[in-house]
């Protein structure tokens, strides 16, 4: 859902002090607490997250079918769809309106194409090896809705008249959840899209804002007709982990991100704000790691190319699942964030003077594939000799330790990793030349945004490829 207020504030920072702030459970001992277990192909996947609208020439869903042999050869297994019912025409904003203003949960949007077409994408991210999710917007409808002819499924204020979730939000109209049959109308609405189509779960918009006891009612009802549904909370929630979802936004670090690119500060910031997480957080909680999304301006907008791939090599080697927004792939640089919900903004695919980057965002799905320590594994953050531009960890499990650094200035600097056992560790190279200069571990040489990952296998018994991106 498209934030709208506190426009100072980066988006995913103002809905994660919203959604945090006002929806907190009295449990002071949640992080006792072990997180609902996840799908095995949830915790190995990279989600994709596709706005048909853009996604595009054709702009619908037939347009994204022909494409899954790419999003499949990229290295995708999940596909997150944006809302495809139809949008609201009572006070819509802009010209197409929000895909969030939806008008009938139980149909899809003509200018999407029709249910066919939809069985038919499903069918065929199936036959590829992908899952496929679908976008629930259970906090608010449009205006026009069809579930309007029950105004006892909306809340009122105190004249009596329904009222949006949040003042901003105009082109929506927020749902009650105190109300049993509204409770019962959606669950009804989830069961009907995965026996329909077979989806393979929902990524849930505003998940905080709605009812905890909604959502664990919910998943234990779809969990009797499919037991490895997986649910993605559009929220930074504690207690929706333990019972409800199988994972949230990483919404802090995404903030944490914005703030160490784009304003300059220390680069230890991301690992403080990884371990509060931790300290908050049920044990073993997942969280979707995000550099660029629908509800923020391009990655590439923010932090230029160098600095955007410098963010994806974080996310997809950190802890958690990965997320590419449609385009990322690309570099693409199209206007996102505010206004981008409202219009129809096409994906430029081939933008000149940009570096490999498709080839950049495979090698590194493909190493996260390769190596269980880049999913599965603790994260131990490491020192290094400039801690004010540069993050250092080391994942690693019983077969494998891989080192991550990465620069997060926009300079060139030298430095060392704080590591006593450098010994096996062999950098792996993307794309590029190798440096013939290169020092060897633990000393390090990065250009700005630069960024380096090594490999060591645990019997240091085999030579690896070398992997260095980013590079000017």
């Amino acid at each position: 859902m498209k934030f709208l207020f506190l426009k100072k504030i980066p988006v995913a920072l103002a809905a994660a002090l919203i959604l945090v702030s006002t929806c907190v459970r009295a449990d002071e001992n949640i992080t006792n607490l072990a997180a609902r277990p996840s799908p095995d192909w949830l915790r190995a996947g990279v989600i994709y997250e596709i706005f048909p609208r853009d996604f595009s020439a054709a702009g619908n869903l037939n347009g994204v079918t022909a494409q899954l042999d790419r999003l499949r050869d990229l290295g995708v297994t999940i596909l997150w769809m944006m809302p495809l019912h139809p949008i609201g025409e009572k006070d819509r904003k802009g010209e197409w309106g929000s895909p969030y203003s939806i008008k009938d949960y139980y149909a899809l949007d003509p200018a999407c194409g029709t249910l066919a077409d939809f069985k038919r994408l499903v069918s065929g991210a199936h036959q590829r090896g992908m899952k496929v999710l679908m976008d629930l917007v259970a906090d608010h409808t449009a205006w026009d809705s069809v579930m309007m002819k029950h105004p006892e499924y909306y809340k009122h204020d105190r004249r009596g008249k329904v009222i949006p979730p949040v003042p901003a939000w105009t082109d929506v109209a927020a749902l009650n959840y105190a109300n049993v049959q509204l409770r019962e109308y959606m669950i009804a609405m989830m069961k009907y899209w995965i026996q329909t189509c077979d989806v393979d779960g929902f990524r849930c918009d505003a998940a905080a804002m709605v009812p905890t006891v909604f959502w664990e009612q919910a998943r234990a009802e779809l969990t009797r007709i499919k037991p490895d549904i997986m649910l993605l909370a559009e929220a930074s929630k504690p207690e929706l982990l333990t019972n409800a979802f199988d994972i949230d936004y990483n919404w802090p670090l995404l903030a944490t991100m914005n703030k160490v690119i784009m304003d300059n500060a220390p680069a230890t910031d991301l690992q403080r704000t990884w371990e509060k997480s931790r300290s908050q957080f049920p044990k073993g909680a997942l969280h979707l790691q995000i550099s660029d999304d629908h509800d923020e301006a391009r990655a590439v907008a923010r932090y230029g190319l160098k600095g955007a791939l410098a963010a994806s090599a974080l996310t997809l080697t950190l802890d958690g699942v990965p997320l590419i927004y449609n385009g990322m792939e690309a570099g693409d640089a199209t206007e996102s964030g505010d206004g981008a919900l409202f219009t129809q903004l096409p994906i430029f695919w081939s933008p000149k003077g940009r570096p490999p980057l498709p080839e950049i965002y495979h090698a590194l799905i493909q190493l996260r594939r390769q190596y269980a320590a880049l999913r599965d594994s603790s994260v131990d953050w490491l020192h290094n000799s400039d801690e004010t531009s540069v993050v250092t960890f080391l994942r690693a499990d019983d077969k494998d330790e891989l080192l991550v650094v990465i620069n997060f200035s926009n300079r060139p600097l030298a430095g060392k990793v704080d590591l006593q056992d450098v010994n096996g560790f062999a950098p792996v190279q993307i794309s590029g030349e190798q440096d013939s200069d290169e020092s060897p571990l633990p000393a390090f040489h990065l250009n700005g945004f630069e960024w380096r990952i090594y490999h060591r296998p645990a019997t240091w018994s085999h030579p690896v490829a070398r992997l260095s991106a980013g590079k000017d």
